[in-house]
């Protein structure tokens, strides 16, 4: 047996199993996920009684369609490596697919969430088209049947339109960077609508509208869009994201360009019911004007000084018969005045002779003349006439008869019982 150094044992045993496991594939469920600055990929991959240090440095990470999650069942293609600073082993990840589904429909349904989340799709945000646009522009590939297909439905529909292609690769790695460099460009040119697709095919092939950089473009740009990509059971995040989806790209072209003989038929309807409204109105302004004809005739001055004159005769009827019967009125209410005065006058000299012999009885009850008796006499004081009880010891006052008034002063008082 020979002595070795922890290095030359890790170097041993990082031989060994790299050259064992040059290429494995692995399922588990990812944990501990770290996306490094350095574009590499950190994590974990377990089962329920065992877990592997994973690593996908940024080449590899820069592929994947999907975004690692935590909790994710996935199969990764690795081989087992050796880090020798710290005499531990680990899975170096090639690629990484989900299990029981495709990166591309993951990414799909990751990307779809989050732009949704974001509000990418709402729809009172979706920009309407113009009716009758005057510029388009058609974000495809020049060499697509896509595009022969558009002008084809636009040459048919609406020749008075002004279209620029620009020219953009519809698949492959480059494509989604290519179709939204061309959104952006072209929305910046003034244009009425934007098209943007291409023609059917795999998911793969339609990848590059799946893209968040194409979506980006899209839901950025002022100007409306239309998404015609691929056939109409192929549903695109750009679908989601524009103003309008198009089944395929002559659809689009259906959409959003009016058609010529539909347009002749539509201004034929229109002059038609113009002229239904001319006659109307020549027929309205008819009526009307014999209207004021017989108007000008019920009003003329003429008719106006016959209507005053009866107006002023029949006011003049009134103000004889309304004198007439208030005469009348005063005439009877002076006659029933008449009679009732003497009635009335007598009352009042009766009224006042009773209370004149009322006053008499009073004065002559009210005289001590006639009040004289022997032993009374009519207390007062100040000239009024005062009780008994209101002196008191001190108090002056006075006593009458009818015939002698006697000045007093009380100077005793007491109560009898």
């Amino acid at each position: 047996m020979y002595k070795l150094s922890v290095s030359g044992l890790n170097e041993q045993i990082k031989t060994l199993l790299e050259s064992s496991f040059t290429q494995v594939l692995v399922e588990g469920e990812l944990s501990r996920i770290t996306f490094h600055n350095s574009g590499h990929i950190y994590f974990t991959l377990k089962d329920s009684s065992s877990v592997l240090s994973c690593v996908m440095f940024r080449g590899n990470a820069s592929k994947l369609k999907f975004r690692l999650e935590e909790g994710m069942k996935v199969l990764v293609n690795a081989a087992l490596t050796l880090y020798k600073p710290r005499g531990s082993y680990q899975l170096n990840c090639f690629s990484i697919e989900p299990s029981g589904q495709g990166a591309l429909a993951l990414a799909y349904e990751q990307l779809k969430q989050k732009l949704s989340q974001q509000g990418y799709f709402n729809t009172e945000i979706k920009k309407s088209l113009p009716k009758f646009p005057s510029r388009i522009a058609l974000v495809t590939s020049a060499t697509g049947a896509a595009l022969q297909d558009m002008l084809r439905v636009a040459n048919s529909r609406y020749k008075n339109i002004e279209i620029d292609i620009y020219d953009v690769l519809v698949q492959g790695e480059s494509a989604a960077a290519a179709i939204s460099n061309a959104i952006r460009l072209a929305d910046t040119k003034e244009y009425d609508i934007l098209v943007v697709g291409r023609g059917g095919g795999s998911m793969e092939d339609l990848w590059a509208f799946n893209e968040e950089i194409v979506a980006d473009a899209i839901f950025q740009a002022t100007t409306p869009i239309i998404s015609a990509v691929g056939h109409e059971i192929d549903w695109l995040i750009s679908d989601f994201v524009s103003d309008i989806r198009a089944a395929t790209p002559s659809a689009a072209m259906e959409i959003c360009l009016p058609d010529t003989n539909e347009l002749y038929q539509y201004m034929d309807s229109i002059a038609l019911q113009l002229e239904q409204v001319l006659k109307q109105k020549i027929h309205s302004k008819s009526q009307e004007l014999e209207h004021l004809k017989t108007s000008f005739a019920q009003h003329s001055v003429d008719k106006k000084l016959q209507q005053r004159e009866l107006e002023i005769r029949q006011l003049k009827e009134n103000f004889s018969q309304a004198m007439s019967f208030n005469l009348q009125g005063y005439q009877r209410e002076l006659d029933r005045l008449k009679q009732q005065l003497p009635q009335a006058i007598n009352n009042q000299l009766h009224i006042g002779q009773t209370q004149v012999d009322s006053l008499k009885k009073a004065l002559e009850a009210n005289n001590p003349k006639f009040k004289s008796k022997t032993g009374f006499a009519q207390l007062s004081q100040n000239s009024k006439v005062i009780d008994i009880t209101t002196l008191n010891i001190g108090s002056e006052f006075e006593v009458q008869s009818d015939t002698i008034l006697i000045h007093a002063k009380v100077i005793n008082k007491e109560s009898i019982k």
